[in-house]
């Protein structure tokens, strides 16, 4: 095979086409499991009778009003903040060059929470219910989600501002990501402390990151977030390419480094903030997801992207799954699973060390 002539070496290609396929693979698995994650619960249906009814041909009056009004804006909820998290976090690992960094350990993801109950709180923009199901209701998603996105955007501010400085290593990026994680909790229980009882049990319950309480309007809006944002991390790829080279390689290349940082972690901020402050804290899936996929795809961003992306669903989707058959007929939310899945991956990542 020659060089010169303009052939594509065939163990590039092979290459190519393995990243391709588990792609591939995975949006069929996606659909696999969205399919048996609308079929199982309190009420079974058969997988075959949810593919018909999603593609149109009603079954049964009694399954459509479960499939179409509680179960498959959940399970498209998963699948949507899964791809939206996992994506933010293979951003922000690649253009702070931090393999822990996500929207959760960075504290993003507790600004926005705190920034979320803020609003609900002293705003208004939620109406409280002492319900076990539902207990906030947010009857202003654009001001609730405008308000996250703020301290969202605080947060990033001080991660940027620390990656600035040329001595900071990665350890002290960690470090500053737990401060604010702590910081936002002790704001957000200081809201509680002054909450009446009905509040206070509605804030806790919405901390708690579930999917159960999306319906389809909010689900529009984080569809399309997360779909242009992922658009946008798509044209930058080659950029995020570059700085995982390091900052002088990138510069080097023509890349403006502060620059692409700078929109990266906003738009990263503002798909954490609206998933945050539809659905509660899911942690660790922006942290898990890339480093899975990094081991079976590899490192360019041109398939790592999409692949964590599409895994992130998954992931997030078969939590949810588990989350509602693990002591069914109870329901766990999903970011108790997240959080007893991401914690010993978070323990092993820091145990192997920093060095990617």
């Amino acid at each position: 095979m020659h060089f010169g002539d303009g052939a594509v070496p065939e163990d590039y290609l092979v290459y190519i086409r393995r990243k391709i396929f588990w792609i591939l693979g995975g949006l069929l698995l996606l659909f696999l499991m969205l399919i048996y994650s609308i079929s199982v619960g309190q009420v079974a249906i058969p997988p075959y009778e949810v593919f018909q009814t999603i593609m149109g041909l009603s079954v049964s009056d009694s399954w459509d009003s479960i499939i179409w009004n509680i179960r498959l804006p959940q399970a498209l909820a998963a699948i949507v903040a899964g791809a939206g998290l996992s994506v933010a976090g293979v951003v922000m690992q690649s253009i702070l060059r931090n393999p822990l960094g996500s929207p959760f350990t960075l504290g993003i993801s507790n600004a926005g929470a705190f920034g979320a109950a803020l609003s609900v709180i002293v705003l208004g923009t939620g109406r409280m219910q002492s319900t076990a199901a539902n207990a906030v209701v947010i009857n202003n998603p654009y001001l609730t989600t405008m308000v996250a996105f703020l301290f969202c955007l605080l947060a990033t501010g001080i991660i940027l501002l620390i990656s600035r400085i040329r001595s900071s290593s990665p350890e002290v990026m960690i470090l500053a990501g737990v401060a604010l994680s702590s910081l936002f909790t002790a704001g957000t229980m200081f809201l509680q402390y002054f909450a009446d009882d009905t509040q206070l049990a509605a804030v806790v319950f919405w901390t708690f990151g579930d999917v159960g309480r999306a319906n389809w309007p909010t689900l529009k809006i984080m569809t399309v977030v997360v779909l242009l944002a992922t658009l946008f991390f798509m044209i930058n790829r080659w950029d995020y390419n570059a700085i995982d080279a390091g900052d002088e390689t990138a510069k080097g290349l023509g890349v403006n480094v502060e620059r692409v940082r700078m929109v990266g972690m906003v738009v990263t901020a503002l798909v954490s903030a609206v998933i945050v402050s539809f659905l509660g804290v899911i942690g660790f899936v922006g942290l898990v997801c890339p480093h899975m996929v990094r081991r079976i795809i590899g490192d360019d961003q041109r398939y790592l992207i999409p692949g964590s992306t599409i895994f992130g669903g998954i992931l997030l989707l078969a939590s949810d799954t588990a989350a509602r058959l693990i002591i069914s007929p109870y329901v766990l939310p999903v970011s108790i699973l997240t959080a007893f899945m991401g914690a010993p991956t978070f323990i092993y990542l820091l145990l192997r060390g920093y060095k990617r």
